[in-house]
């Protein structure tokens, strides 16, 4: 990858841990960046990606007999790494950047009913994306179905590590693998730590392609119902969509606000789940002593699939952590989903 203009060259990078600077934003930090900075360099980046990845046209012909659909979107792409990565969605986290680029968002319930979420990327990639936080129990389960992903996040639990690294995925924390993340100087810490994909990948070349997860795509079905607006609720957090006739997509909300990208793109998808499923307290907390919730998504229940501005009920399965989740209407038939971003928000039943 080329390097990043030398306008971007200020950005903090974390030493490595000592007395002085185990907390980020040590008093070496440099002087802060403009407000347009991450996003600058997220432009940089797409630049210098798409110069990379040009070719001859006897490659092009070669690169466009590779494609098939995404068994994520179910649009034209090539087989890729999968990265998943944990994103901050407090209210100081946003707006967020890199998540319009993502294949599909996973919305979970976290300490004190609020809410973070779980990009996962492979059609392509964000060069720069973020907000990044810690990870939970329960993403290990969820990455199961993913095979073996590159895992971007920002530390975890003490108590936790040992099962991170007994986990079928390559994680890339922030603390051991601090030239892949960069932190923000003009947002507030902690909200303020982005990872650079292509680093990030670099440090799990051995990262699961995409791969069936239990999706279908294809025209609506018959059936439904008219909807234009869809919510889940926490206790400290609400995730809305409202339908857009004229994007033909359903425009995501957060806390009553508009979800935007740093970009000035509005965030929501083609497809929006809204899975019930089981929220158990875990054997984790964090450090006020609230419990982390343990999100079961293997099993089966109810689901509502929002698409094309209508509203069909469905019934979810997942028979084991490898398999994936399949999606099914009430005359036993695959539900398709739009093809496009999709946004699955898990709601306790």
């Amino acid at each position: 990858m080329a390097a990043p203009p030398t306008g971007f060259g200020n950005r903090h990078r974390s030493p490595a841990p000592t007395a002085r600077t185990a907390r980020a934003g040590a008093a070496t930090s440099p002087r802060p960046r403009p407000r347009s900075a991450v996003l600058a360099l997220a432009l940089a980046l797409v630049g210098s990606l798409a110069l990379a990845g040009s070719s001859s046209a006897d490659g092009s012909a070669d690169t466009a007999a590779l494609r098939s659909p995404s068994p994520y979107t179910g649009e034209s792409a090539l087989p890729a790494p999968v990265l998943a990565l944990k994103v901050d969605n407090s209210a100081r986290a946003r707006p967020h950047v890199g998540l319009e680029r993502a294949d599909m968002v996973y919305v979970e319930k976290v300490e004190a009913g609020m809410s973070r979420l779980m990009a996962v990327y492979a059609s392509e990639q964000a060069p720069v994306a973020g907000p990044v936080r810690s990870a939970r129990e329960s993403d290990l389960e969820l990455l199961r179905q993913f095979g073996r992903p590159a895992l971007a996040y920002s530390g975890v639990q003490k108590k936790l590590q040992p099962h991170i690294e007994r986990a079928p995925l390559y994680p890339v924390p922030q603390e051991k693998n601090r030239d892949a993340y960069f932190r923000d100087q003009d947002r507030p810490s902690p909200h303020n730590l982005f990872m650079e994909s292509e680093k990030v990948l670099a440090l799990a070349p051995r990262a699961s392609l995409s791969r069936d997860i239990g999706l279908r795509f294809g025209p609506a079905p018959a059936g439904g119902r008219p909807a234009r607006q869809a919510s889940v609720s926490y206790d400290a957090a609400k995730t809305s969509f409202e339908w857009s006739s004229k994007q033909r997509r359903w425009l995501a909300s957060f806390d009553g606000e508009p979800a935007m990208s740093a970009s000035g793109a509005r965030l929501g998808g083609r497809t929006v789940v809204i899975q019930r499923v089981t929220m158990r307290d875990s054997d984790f907390g964090d450090s006020t002593g609230a419990i982390t919730p343990y999100i079961e998504t293997v099993g089966e229940g109810t689901a509502t699939v929002l698409r094309n501005g209508r509203a069909y009920e469905t019934r979810w399965k997942r028979a084991t952590p490898q398999s994936g989740t399949v999606y099914r209407l009430a005359d036993g038939s695959r539900m398709p989903f739009a093809t496009g971003q999709t946004w699955v928000v898990y709601a306790d039943r």
